[in-house]
């Protein structure tokens, strides 16, 4: 009885890691691919909506609406206020790719797979941080510092593997929490719900935080050490065009 116990929680944990992939025109994907293109397509919908119905109806005194949507673009903005060159860009990356995240991860609660359930959708949002690091890099520092970024390969495979794995933890758990509490009907959604909702805010919350973090030091510009000019005993500081 404790072998087969054991065996059906493992099928189980093996189901919610690696699950069998799906038929998309002819090819086996991920049936996380399939939720990838209804958030995505939710999430355009959304921004087409608010942009031609709502925002020209702004107005000097906000209301409702217009006071929450501010204030989360306020938000992800004080993200990048250290740098003006990357402020207008990062603000609206890091609140899109948040935003992706945090309701990839909550569909889970009406029974679709996570979009970050797979590896490929975590590599394909780090390889886009670490692309954006190259080329501010590059614009405040030159060549020599899109080159020095790109030494640094590392960084899109970390961020991947750890939204990865901080997903599949939660399913793992997840489905632990549905196993062993199956005889009870009300706990095991009521932990599921708190669990998903908490886990997708702080996922959302730590991309967004690195993302910015990354971006904002590769565009400081490189400044040389201080110099001393010949018969002058003050420094004379020189910055790289």
């Amino acid at each position: 009885m404790s072998f087969l116990l054991n065996a059906s929680l493992g099928e189980a944990m093996k189901e919610a890691l690696l699950p069998e992939n799906v038929d998309f025109l002819g090819l086996g994907v991920n049936p996380s691919f399939y939720t990838s293109l209804i958030v995505a397509g939710v999430l355009i919908l959304f921004a087409v909506a608010i942009r031609v119905f709502a925002i020209p109806r702004f107005k000097d005194v906000p209301g409702p609406f217009q006071s929450v949507l501010e204030s989360i673009v306020l938000m992800f903005d004080k993200m990048n206020e250290e740098n003006d060159d990357t402020r207008a860009f990062m603000g609206a990356y890091v609140f899109s790719a948040a935003l992706y995240i945090f309701l990839g991860t909550m569909v889970e609660l009406i029974g679709l797979r996570p979009v970050m359930g797979d590896l490929n959708a975590c590599l394909a949002l780090s390889v886009s941080t670490f692309l954006l690091i190259v080329v501010f890099s590059a614009k405040a520092k030159g060549p020599k510092g899109a080159l020095g970024a790109l030494k640094d390969l590392t960084l899109p495979v970390s961020m991947s593997f750890r939204l990865f794995g901080s997903i599949s933890s939660g399913l793992m758990i997840t489905e632990l929490v549905y196993y062993y509490l199956y005889l009870s009907f009300g706990l095991p959604v009521i932990v599921g719900v708190l669990f998903t909702c908490f886990h997708a805010l702080i996922q959302a919350y730590v991309f967004a935080i690195l993302s910015s973090l990354f971006v904002g030091e590769a565009a400081v510009p490189s400044v040389k050490k201080a110099k001393k000019n010949k018969g002058s005993d003050e420094p004379n500081l020189v910055a790289k065009e």
